[in-house]
């Protein structure tokens, strides 16, 4: 009975969405336009409601629910096709384009399995110290690259140590961690920079859009370094007091690495000119991003790859995900067309303001809607959402658009609860070693450990580095 139930539900389900995304539509297209409100901005509060709708319950692809966005702006009348579609343009979409790009020669080249390898054996001397490499190692590898390619990578070789090991899935708690250890670092290294994951870019794009304003590659880092710093050592700590691995003797394990590593033979000279070219690509974001663009810097060292064969387009082709740039698109042209219109200012001072009265308020309000909301949804589309009305309220308290930019988007990547939350967590769960309730409690004892730790370092450090709360 239960599950004929269930069935006929999840057979109805997509049908009655797509009515009921039509029903909002047509009647917040139609009704008379509320007090404060312009006529633009009514048809773009219809078009945010229904993005809304399909992003949560993802009966559409996420790019696809972006596409219907930038058609039904101009058909709308809200922005001019000109307009719509020339956001496609933005720097972020290509930054995020010229990131995915290097980081699949990085991975092809095995250059980051080879560093890894190295790095996971020189922290083998205990039980403890090896899962503190699985901790640390891909966090700082997600600083460089997206952190769901890092999870990919470092899957295998978690993989061969818990196999070297024996360790029993389901019964091991050193299983357990090991394969947390390796989602949690690739989740909280994300958030350092804008490398780890488009969001930032993303939301530097909305920002921008909405404000003239923008955040550069290093004060973006440096906002974001204590929260990781002390979320790296609270991993570690519930790792081993919540999960208290057995003491294991990691020679076997270590013997597998070394194997693993010998099987990559010697080094060659594309890992060599691609790691050569990393260094030189991240120096120039840290230091000339603002003045050359971050976008022109990672689209000329595709172009200085491509010009000495450190890459290959087919696999290229094969590697980068080409529809993300189809989500963000929309969702930048989303943002633009709700501030542009009037609807993000109104919106706010009708849902957050009603609640809300002061600045910290805000801040707090946002930073933790926005790390719940991202265990349900792509932290893509949570900055989608909740951005462009958070920039909105920000001028009525006289709040800094770059705190509020910041404040939605580094929590919006610290999904650990669920595995529908990050790919990482999805990852590790289907190691075979996780139950539900292992991510469950882990991740929300971190949830509310990084809430706090990202407050604190609103309050203490951000003003340190120009961060101040009012303008």
């Amino acid at each position: 009975m239960y599950s004929e139930i269930r069935f006929r539900l999840q057979r109805w389900f997509r049908p009655t969405i797509f009515l009921l995304s039509i029903a909002v539509f047509v009647v917040f297209f139609n009704i008379p336009t509320p007090d404060g409100l312009t006529v633009e901005g009514q048809k773009a509060l219809a078009i945010f409601l229904v993005a809304i709708l399909l992003w949560v319950t993802n009966v559409l692809p996420l790019m696809i629910t972006s596409l219907l966005v930038v058609i039904l702006l101009p058909l709308s009348k809200v922005l001019t096709s000109a307009e719509s579609y020339a956001l496609f343009g933005n720097q972020a979409i290509f930054f995020i384009l010229g990131a995915f790009i290097l980081a699949s020669g990085i991975m092809r080249s095995g250059l980051s399995t080879r560093l890894a390898l190295i790095a996971l054996r020189n922290f083998g001397r205990s039980s403890n110290s090896l899962l503190a490499g699985f901790l640390c190692l891909p966090a700082f590898l997600s600083f460089w690259m997206s952190e769901h390619a890092v999870a990919a990578m470092m899957f295998p070789i978690v993989l061969e140590v818990t196999a070297a090991l024996k360790l029993v899935p389901m019964r091991s708690r050193y299983g357990k961690a090991l394969v947390l250890a390796m989602a949690w670092g690739c989740i909280i290294g994300g958030i350092a920079t804008f490398l780890g994951g488009a969001r930032a870019s993303l939301a530097v794009g909305i920002l921008y859009k909405a404000t003239g304003l923008s955040i550069g590659f290093l004060p973006w880092a440096l906002a974001a370094f204590p929260t990781v710093v002390l979320l790296l050592i609270v991993a570690y700590l519930v790792l081993v007091k919540v999960f208290k691995p057995e003491k294991q003797d990691i020679h076997e394990a270590l013997d597998a690495l070394k194997k693993k590593q010998l099987r990559l033979k010697h080094i060659t000279l594309r890992e060599l000119g691609l790691g050569l070219l990393m260094v030189v690509t991240v120096f120039l974001w840290i230091f000339l991003g603002e003045e050359f663009g971050l976008a022109n810097i990672a689209l000329g060292a595709v172009a200085v790859a491509f010009v000495f064969k450190l890459l290959d387009w087919k696999e290229v082709e094969q590697d980068v995900n080409w529809g993300i740039f189809l989500m963000y698109g929309g969702a930048i042209s989303l943002g633009f067309a709700m501030e542009h219109s009037g609807a993000a200012q109104w919106l706010a001072d009708r849902t957050l303001g009603l609640l809300i009265d002061s600045p910290w308020g805000l801040i707090a309000m946002i930073s933790l809607f926005s790390l719940f909301l991202t265990e349900a949804i792509s932290n893509a589309a949570v900055v989608a959402l909740i951005l462009p009305l958070s920039l909105g309220f920000a001028d009525k308290l006289g709040l800094d658009p770059r705190v509020v930019t910041l404040a939605v988007t580094i929590p919006s990547g610290l999904g650990f609860i669920l595995p529908t939350g990050t790919p990482a967590t999805a990852i590790a769960y289907s190691s075979g070693f996780l139950r539900i309730k292992d991510t469950v409690i882990g991740g929300m004892i971190l949830n509310v450990m990084s809430w706090v730790l990202f407050m604190i370092s609103i309050y203490f450090y951000w003003p340190l580095i120009g961060f101040k709360l009012s303008n």
